[in-house]
């Protein structure tokens, strides 16, 4: 393969690719824009290829001035890519059939035009992992756990209330009824929600890379504890309204109200980030300036 192609080559084989690409994922695509349909805990996902768009046409003028340098090395990656579609559909693997598209792309866009290109894209393929919902595995390995933190916090905090309360496992149980903090109350899903949200907060309000990173990984404690106080608050309509309470329009209401506060508390963290930059500037302009107002 020569080192470089034409411009006009390129834009002569995008096409084809784009129509085997259109053959090969279709209904793929079509079951996954069900599943954030039908699950309000990835009604997220039809964000995403919008954001990420916007973050590749951010990058569109950096990709075009990059001469393409296509490299045999993107063959590796369609292999990999085209393989792991393959094992999800014979092993009836949903993440694997939906994360194989962004290999197959990272890998045509290298076979094309070349790491410095793929580099350029890398945050918006990277960032499409956030519309495919989380595997079986995945889930069943953290979710427990999850459970379990959000069934003590909620326990003790009744306790401290002065409420009556006993915690088995992951159930809360009350004089008038037993809550079971279920999968579904985990707070799994919510945290990839704000995990995404974070990151593109981070994206849009930081300059500093640091600080970016920092703001995704608050996400994550942030979104925990939320839930865990979620479950409590569902714990106190229980104790005092009964089962019915904790449960239909004001168990979701509640949910809506903890991830508002969740999103808050991160803005709050994204200030404080935001602060700590200037305030560095701000010495340093009053040092240029010998200190003189």
């Amino acid at each position: 393969m020569p080192s470089s192609l034409p411009s006009k080559e390129l834009s002569l084989w995008l096409l084809p690719i784009c129509g085997l690409l259109l053959l090969l994922y279709w209904n793929i695509c079509v079951e996954l824009g069900v599943n954030w349909y039908e699950d309000p805990n990835y009604s997220h996902g039809f964000l995403v290829p919008f954001l990420s768009a916007y973050f590749l046409w951010e990058r569109w003028g950096e990709w075009k001035t990059t001469p393409a340098s296509p490299s045999l090395w993107g063959i590796g990656f369609l292999g990999v890519g085209l393989c792991s579609l393959l094992v999800g559909l014979v092993g009836a693997e949903l993440y694997t059939q939906r994360g194989s598209l962004i290999v197959v792309l990272a890998g045509l866009i290298l076979l094309l035009y070349g790491w410095r290109s793929l580099w350029i894209v890398s945050f918006p393929l990277v960032f499409l992992g956030f519309m495919i919902p989380l595997p079986a595995i995945v889930v069943n390995a953290v979710a427990f756990p999850l459970q379990l933190f959000a069934a003590k916090v909620a326990s003790a905090s009744l306790f401290l209330l002065g409420l009556p309360v006993l915690r088995e496992g992951n159930l809360i149980v009350l004089p008038g009824t037993t809550l079971e903090v279920a999968e579904a109350c985990s707070g799994l899903r919510s945290l990839v929600s704000l995990l995404a949200l974070g990151t593109v907060y981070g994206y849009f309000s930081q300059r500093a890379l640091w600080k970016r990173w920092m703001l995704v990984i608050l996400s994550i404690p942030i979104a925990i504890v939320a839930n865990a106080f979620r479950v409590s608050g569902t714990g106190i309509l229980a104790h005092f309204g009964g089962a019915e309470a904790a449960q239909g329009f004001y168990h979701t209401f509640e949910g809506w109200v903890v991830f508002v506060v969740a999103f808050l508390l991160l803005g709050v963290c994204g200030l404080i980030l935001s602060h700590i930059g200037k305030q560095q500037a701000g010495h340093m302009v009053a040092s240029t300036h010998g200190g003189c107002p």
